[in-house]
C-alpha cells in the first residue's frame, strides 16, 4: 500500500538521490551506506528565506534592492514563475515543505500565535529522515520554527531526521537577531556579547558561519543542508545599511533592503564554498521563500513592489501570499532555463486577478 513514506522515498528517487523501489517504504532509523549506480548521490542544499516575496530579487523584477548573485544563480540556472507555499505565514508552510503534507493533512496548519498546533510529532516523516536513512548527513541551520523550546521531545530537529541542529528551536525566539542564546543540537549555548539587550552578535551571522563549516567537513560525503536564516522577517535589523544609505527611505525600509541583500550575499557565499570543495558538479541549490512579502515594523512592500505583479502580502490568501521565488542551481544536475541561454529574463507575468 502506498504511504507518505514511500512518496517521500520517490521524490528522492526523482530527484537522482536514490534508487527505491515504488513498493517498499524506506526504513527511517538505520542508516544506510548511500549508493547510486552513477557514483556519487548529489549533496541538496535548500535556502529558506523567511517573508522573502516573489518580486524581491533582480530576476523578478526588482529594481531597488541590489540582489546580483540570486540573479546570477536564476541566469544559470532554473527560474521558476509558478512556485508555492503551501500557507501565507511560515509554521504551516514550512511544516508542509518538510512533510509534503498540504496543510488540509499537515500536522501544523497554523502559526503557533494564533492558537494552533505548533509541533511536530512522532508519527510526522521528513525528507531528512528518508535521506539520513540512505547515508546522507543531514543538518538544519537558522529558524526551525517547531516548538517547544526544550530538548528530548518528539518536535526537536533531531528527532526529526537532522543529525545537526544550531539556531532557534522555537517560533517567536527566531524574531531575536541578537538572541543571548543559540541552539546547538540539545543545548543552549550562551551569546554573552549580547546579554541584557546589547546588540554586539549579529545572529545571522553566526548561522552563515556554521553552515559554511558543515559544508566542508562533509564534503567527501553527500549531505542535506537545510539552511533558513531568519532574514528578511521583522524587525529589519542589520548591522550594516550603508549600501542604501543615500536613500530618502525610513529606516525600516533601508534596514529591510539590507536584510535581502544580506540574504543574497550569504547564498553567494554557499556557493563559493561549493565552488572552492570542487562540489559544485555534485550539488543541487534550491532557493526560496516561506511564504509572501511582510508589511511589518515600518516596511512597506509597496516602495519594493515586493509582491511583483501580484496582489496581497503575507497572511493573504491572494497569489501574493503564496506565490514565491523558486532557484534551482546546480551546474552538473539543472539544465539552465530558456532565459539564461536567451540570455535575457523574461517579463514579469500579468498582474493577478485575484
Amino acid at each position: 500500500m502506498s504511504s507518505r513514506r514511500t512518496f517521500l522515498a520517490g521524490s528522492t528517487a526523482a530527484l537522482g538521490l536514490a534508487a527505491t523501489a515504488a513498493h517498499a517504504a524506506p526504513s527511517v532509523t538505520a542508516p544506510q551506506p548511500a549508493a547510486a549506480a552513477g557514483g556519487r548521490l548529489p549533496n541538496l542544499v535548500v535556502v529558506l528565506a523567511d517573508d522573502l516575496g516573489y518580486g524581491e530579487l533582480g530576476a523578478y523584477g526588482q529594481k531597488l534592492i541590489a540582489t546580483p548573485r540570486l540573479d546570477r544563480l536564476a541566469a544559470e540556472g532554473l527560474r521558476f514563475t509558478d512556485a508555492y507555499s503551501t500557507a501565507a505565514v511560515c509554521a504551516p508552510s514550512r511544516g508542509s515543505l518538510l512533510t509534503g503534507l498540504h496543510t488540509g493533512h499537515a500536522t501544523v496548519r497554523a502559526n503557533p500565535s494564533s492558537g494552533g498546533q505548533g509541533s511536530l510529532t512522532a508519527t510526522d516523516t521528513t525528507f531528512a529522515q528518508v535521506l539520513r536513512a540512505r547515508g546522507y548527513r543531514t543538518a538544519v541551520i537558522g529558524k526551525w520554527g517547531f516548538g517547544p523550546e526544550a530538548a528530548g521531545q518528539d518536535s526537536h530537529p533531531a528527532a526529526r531526521g537532522f543529525e545537526e541542529f544550531y539556531g532557534y528551536i522555537d517560533h517567536s525566539h527566531a524574531h531575536q537577531y541578537y538572541p543571548e542564546y543559540l541552539w546547538h543540537n540539545d543545548v543552549k549555548e550562551p551569546i554573552p556579547a549580547n546579554a541584557g539587550g546589547a546588540k554586539a552578535v549579529y545572529a545571522p551571522e553566526l548561522l552563515e558561519r556554521r553552515a559554511l563549516e558543515f559544508i566542508g567537513e562533509h564534503a567527501a560525503e553527500p549531505f542535506l543542508l537545510l539552511l533558513t536564516p531568519n532574514v528578511p522577517h521583522a524587525p529589519s535589523d542589520i548591522p550594516d545599511t550603508s549600501a542604501y544609505a543615500d536613500r530618502s527611505w525610513t529606516a525600516a525600509n533601508k534596514g529591510h533592503a539590507a536584510q535581502v541583500s544580506w540574504f543574497d550575499a550569504l547564498v553567494g557565499k554557499v556557493v563559493d564554498r561549493l565552488r572552492a570543495l570542487g562540489l559544485e558538479q555534485d550539488t543541487v541549490l534550491l532557493v526560496t521563500s516561506d511564504n509572501g512579502p511582510h508589511e511589518e515594523g515600518g516596511v512597506n512592500p509597496d516602495l519594493f513592489d515586493a509582491n511583483g505583479p501580484l496582489r496581497g502580502y503575507k497572511r493573504n490568501l491572494y497569489e501574493g501570499g503564496v506565490r514565491v521565488p523558486l532557484i534551482a542551481w546546480g551546474p552538473g544536475r539543472v539544465r539552465p532555463g530558456p532565459q539564461a541561454m536567451r540570455g535575457s529574463t523574461p517579463p514579469p507575468p500579468e498582474r493577478s486577478p485575484l
